[in-house]
């Protein structure tokens, strides 16, 4: 569930940690460990939103109860309705075991600021497609569906005060939110098929770990392929993401046989454009084509059907 590109992004922020700590301070272990760290925040970012929709959610109980207890209840504060709280998606997140366990090991049930989860649910309250939810007697998969995916896409990703409350609490949030909406639909289509305890798939662990070594181990042989083409280019002048992410996709030229080169380059052109200058995407581009040829020309690209393996 979690995308090759997120992967190649914490294995990039990874590296770049690796080559701003002092010298001796990295120790056997280092590295995945660091990388470790940035793949379940990648984790706990999913779960904490689907955490927080649930609490918004449940926020109608606690409403309705301060309401009717006012010494002088209208007849609207007895009408409170806290149908939301009985959505089958609601329902499906909170009575999962791996849910609940994530929350307990990750302390996320302190995180919640109580006056933003307030504001967030009176927003939902007031909102049309509340009204129209509330208002309707029978309970249709759609119905369910559509009211959650409002909570997440309006109440929370539309609210600025909860996109800081996110950036505050998880320190990558900005790099993994975009994706995180692909998540949260794939979640509501399937749910029954998340295994919270094991987010990211075995395959895409040994994907990242073997990227994040190959490059460590492999950094001075893929500085002697990409030097070259730098012609009139002062290696210490030029973006440390971008020697990075050549590296990376030297890297995967050479020793990740399953992934095309033309998917490689395309990614790593993405990547640079993204968390580089405004000219890197071109500038990676034009190393990587010309480390390609010269890599085809001596034959030392083999790549397999991953359908094959």
């Amino acid at each position: 569930m979690i995308s090759r590109r997120n992967i190649r992004v914490k294995v990039m922020q990874t590296l770049y940690a690796l080559e701003t700590m002092e010298p001796g301070t990295i120790k056997p272990g280092t590295a995945t460990s660091l990388l470790k760290d940035k793949l379940d925040q990648t984790c706990q970012i999913f779960t904490y939103l689907l955490y927080s929709m649930v609490r918004v959610a449940q926020y109608a109980e606690i409403d309705a109860q301060a309401r009717a207890s006012k010494h002088l209840p209208t007849a609207e504060d007895l009408r409170v309705s806290t149908k939301i709280t009985g959505n089958e998606f609601i329902d499906q997140i909170n009575n999962d075991k791996g849910f609940q366990v994530n929350l307990e090991q990750w302390k996320m049930k302190y995180l919640p600021d109580q006056d933003l989860l307030r504001k967030l649910y009176n927003t939902l309250a007031a909102s049309d497609n509340y009204k129209t939810y509330i208002n309707t007697q029978e309970r249709s998969k759609a119905t369910e569906k559509e009211i959650i995916e409002y909570i997440y896409k309006q109440i929370l990703i539309g609210n600025e005060s909860f996109v800081q409350h996110m950036e505050d609490h998880f320190l990558h949030w900005g790099d993994d939110a975009d994706m995180m909406s692909i998540l949260i639909n794939n979640y509501l289509n399937k749910p029954h098929l998340f295994n919270f305890l094991q987010l990211i798939s075995q395959e895409k662990l040994e994907y990242a770990r073997e990227l994040l070594l190959t490059v460590i181990d492999k950094k001075d042989y893929c500085l002697e392929l990409i030097k070259p083409k730098l012609q009139n280019w002062d290696p210490e002048r030029i973006a440390a993401v971008d020697m990075l992410l050549m590296e990376m996709g030297v890297c995967e030229f050479l020793f990740f046989p399953t992934i095309p080169t033309k998917v490689t380059i395309n990614e790593y052109i993405d990547l640079a454009k993204a968390y580089s200058t405004p000219q890197s995407g071109q500038f990676v581009n034009g190393i990587l084509d010309n480390i390609l040829k010269d890599l085809e020309q001596a034959q030392q690209i083999q790549k397999i059907d991953r359908t094959k393996k």
